[in-house]
């Protein structure tokens, strides 16, 4: 790991503070100061910050049900962003939502401060699933869904496979892989249907945990957080 790196994390810095400080002499490795902001640190060398002792920063990964009304970004000066849900102690953390729900949607959320899981989370060669439920306004035929799960043009694009599970005339679930903007309600509406209630259960692997209440968050168990990593490999 790169020392600027290190050093944001551990200290809660940004990288360009980080660097300031190194440069400025305040950050010592094995007890010499150190001014090379990209010395790349093998492991287990004594990092300290004016003279203070850093621990190499630990990943966090939660799982929210999202409440509709606030937004999946780390900050928005006009709307309420799911950090913003977050207690002092987690924000610090550097967390940010992996890819986005959007603002009226509920459910399943990853949040977490690992850069490399979010990437393969949402590259489009892991193709990881997200699961939908949705609730109609407007009736979806059974002729329908094989057109839904075939791919659809929602404006210039035409959709990858997907996976429908009806329920009724109003209500079904949707699996897609991708995650173009407002995809899922631009898909029904192709198809003649309109989304009245979006809510997202499973995600990479990842179901949610129905004991949350929407805006409650708890921390992944290491069997989710390995289910995780498996799906996306």
């Amino acid at each position: 790991m790169r020392l600027d790196k290190f050093v944001a994390g551990a200290a809660g810095l940004t990288r360009g503070e980080a660097r300031t400080r190194i440069r400025a002499g305040a950050v010592t490795v094995d007890g010499r100061a150190e001014s090379d902001t990209g010395r790349s640190l093998a492991g287990g060398e004594a990092v300290c910050l004016d003279g203070r002792p850093l621990s190499a920063p630990g990943y966090v990964y939660i799982m929210m049900n999202k409440p509709a009304g606030c937004v999946c970004a780390t900050e928005d000066k006009r709307e309420k962003t799911v950090i913003d849900l977050l207690p002092p102690e987690l924000r610090r953390l550097r967390l940010f939502p992996v890819g986005r729900l959007d603002k009226d949607a509920e459910g399943l959320l990853l949040i977490t401060n690992d850069g490399a899981l979010a990437h393969k989370a949402l590259s489009p060669k892991k193709r990881a699933g997200k699961k939908y439920f949705l609730r109609l306004s407007l009736p979806l035929p059974d002729d329908k869904i094989d057109i839904l799960e075939k791919g659809v043009d929602i404006g210039g694009y035409v959709t990858k496979p997907c996976g429908v599970e009806k329920i009724d005339d109003f209500s079904a679930y949707i699996t897609v892989t991708e995650g173009k903007f407002h995809q899922v309600k631009r898909m029904l509406a192709a198809v003649g249907s309109r989304v009245e209630y979006l809510r997202r259960v499973a995600f990479a692997g990842l179901e949610l945990d129905e004991s949350l209440k929407t805006g409650q968050y708890r921390e992944l168990c290491t069997k989710e957080i390995e289910k995780i990593l498996l799906t996306i490999q």
